[in-house]
């Protein structure tokens, strides 16, 4: 897998940069900071927008962040195929960025919420979950306060049409619309994943199975 150049995003504000750094050199790909004024190395295999707080959380969640320069080349490898991925803030951003269907809005709880729970597989046909069995349950924990995804009744049909839900909640978080925890583009090639796999990777972070969440980042490597 050393042949897998993954970029991690830097925005300001991110928090969860060094976790998936760490991930990524974990199981043997080749990790690299890109400052979100940059452009990303021409031989980046795989993409990944890491969580935490771009801009302060600014307007909105990843709307000042959905404007970085970098974005128009995250755009332009998404559109020739490139696997990107975005976790927690890197999700929002992509939905801001108009790359990912529906948005991310307040949990309904009004409170941040931090905590382990469990989300579902419900399509393995992309570059993220092609090592997962449908069905599979992940255990993993969350963090956030903009985490209740939310799409309207036409959009969330044109999703179930296309497969383009990837994971579920078990129960219910934050109140998003269908129990939804992560999507993709319709081509399979952009993901977005609200909790968060890079922290529940390694048997010594993960009390439950790390195997489920580690798979996700495996996958990128074939």
């Amino acid at each position: 897998m050393c042949d897998v150049r993954v970029a991690i995003v830097v925005f300001p504000g991110s928090n969860c940069d060094r976790d998936v750094y760490h991930t990524i050199q974990d199981i043997g790909m080749e990790p690299v900071y890109v400052w979100h004024q940059d452009a990303l190395p021409t031989d980046t295999d795989a993409v990944i927008l890491p969580g935490g707080f771009s801009y302060g959380d600014r307007l909105r969640a990843g709307a000042i962040a959905s404007h970085s320069v970098i974005m128009d080349s995250v755009r332009a490898v998404a559109d020739n195929g490139t696997p990107v991925l975005g976790i927690c803030n890197g999700f929002q951003i992509l939905t801001e960025a108009g790359m990912l269907p529906g948005t991310l809005l307040p949990n309904s709880t009004g409170r941040f919420m931090c905590g382990w729970t469990r989300i579902t597989c419900h399509n393995h046909n992309t570059p993220f979950t092609k090592n997962l069995r449908p069905g599979t349950a992940v255990p993993i924990p969350v963090a956030n306060g903009e985490g209740r995804y939310y799409a309207d009744d036409t959009t969330l049909h044109s999703m179930e049409e296309n497969d383009q839900i990837l994971f579920r909640y078990e129960t219910d978080h934050g109140g998003s619309v269908d129990s939804i925890a992560g999507v993709c583009n319709q081509e399979g090639n952009v993901a977005g994943i609200m909790p968060h796999p890079e922290r529940a990777a390694e048997a010594e972070i993960n009390p439950y199975d790390h195997r489920p969440a580690r798979t996700i980042f495996e996958s990128l490597g074939g």
